[in-house]
This record gives C-alpha cells, structure tokens and sequence, in this order.
C-alpha cells in the first residue's frame, strides 16, 4: 500500500502540479497519483472537496498534509536534501529563485497558458511587451544560474534537478509550445530537461489523458 496520494490536475494544462510531482517523484515518495479532470472555468469542485486550499497539487504522506508547490519541494527536500544544493550560497540561489518564479511572471502566465498539447507555434500577434519581459527576466535568471552554479551537468545546479528546476519546468514547457525565442544557453537547457526521464514521463501521461478532458479555451488559442 502506497504511503499517501499526491492530487494533481489535468497534466496537459496543471502547471502546478508539474512542479509538485516532479519533487514528489524526485524524492522517491510512494505515493498514488490521483488526478482530477480541471473544470473550464473557476475552481474545480472535486479539488475543493479534497485540498486545503482548493488548488492541486495537494500532498497527503505519512500524515503529513501539504498544499502549495514549493512547501511540497520543501517537505521532499527534508526527505531527499540534494533536491536543494549542498553549498550554502547556491542554496540560497535556488531558493529565491524557486520564490521568484512561484510568486511572479502572471503577464506571461495569462497569455501562455500551459497546454502539452500544442506544440511550437508562436501566438498569432506576438507577445505584448509585459510578457517580453517577463521572458526575459527568466531567460536572464537561468542563464545567470546556469553560469553561476550549472558547470556541473545539464540542469541549474549541476548533475541533478531540483527544487529550482522543478519550479521553472512548467515555463520551459510553455516556451517549448508556442515557440518563445531563446538566448542559446537557455534554449539548451530547455531542451534537456524535456528530455528529462520524468519530464517525458509526464509528457507521456499528459498524451494519454482522455480527449474529454479538453478544455476548449486552451485548445482554441490561436
């Protein structure tokens, strides 16, 4: 028997679950994924009748229950602590840029919404300024910790993802689908962490999730 159920949404669109499951599953939690269909518009009652808060993802383990992604990626670091780095200064880093990219960037979040299922066309019209921008504060956020602390392997902190990686993985997606121009740096690593083995997982589940689960102001958007 599992030790808790993780509740996430629609993983075409649910870019918060994205990060709370990939940490979950980074740190080995054994616990059963249950997803819950997003309404098309306002909340989603069955999330209501099982979330503190109203909103996936939602983490129930070992009595412990915890809503928000980053006190998910929290929680799983003090089960798996290299889902933060080890030096303190890099640590510090990836938390205020994990905050940064949880609390921010709305512009960009409201006019690319994230969709699995589209697959690298631009937004008819271009991006409006306040989206420019915030693209490229995350381009240069990424790029600068990349430079900074990525010297060892593919990802932001090296080697292995982390709480950071998991926290800008749903944007990384988001500029995969609708085609948003790169500074090389980034551009690379966007396409390894999609390749990422849990991040095609993901990919994958997202593919096979039933047609009825559309949601037609997402799959319409030009």
């Amino acid at each position: 028997m599992a030790d808790g159920k993780l509740y996430i949404g629609t993983r075409r669109y649910s870019s918060w679950s994205l990060r709370g499951w990939l940490v979950v599953h980074l740190a080995g939690l054994d616990v059963e994924d249950v997803v819950i269909p997003l309404a098309g518009g306002g909340g989603t009652t069955a999330i209501k009748a099982v979330s503190p808060n109203g909103m996936v993802p939602y983490l129930e383990h070992r009595g412990a229950l915890v809503w928000e992604s980053l006190a998910i990626g929290e929680y799983c670091a003090e089960i798996a602590p290299a889902l933060w780095p080890a030096d303190r200064l890099a640590r510090a880093h990836a938390r205020s840029i994990a905050a940064e990219m949880h609390a921010g960037f709305r512009p960009l979040r409201i006019a690319l919404p994230m969709n699995l299922g589209r697959h690298g066309r631009a937004l008819a019209g271009g991006l409006a300024e306040d989206v420019k921008a915030d693209v490229a504060r995350i381009d240069a956020l990424l790029s600068e910790t990349r430079a900074a602390y990525g010297q060892g392997g593919p990802y932001l902190f090296g080697a292995d993802l982390t709480v950071a990686d998991a926290m800008f993985a749903p944007v990384i997606a988001r500029f995969l689908s609708y085609d948003v121009k790169l500074s090389p740096v980034v551009a690379d690593y966007a396409v390894l962490l999609r390749a990422h083995p849990l991040m095609a997982r993901w990919y994958e589940d997202a593919a096979g999730e039933p047609e009825a689960w559309h949601l037609e102001r997402y799959e319409t958007l030009a």
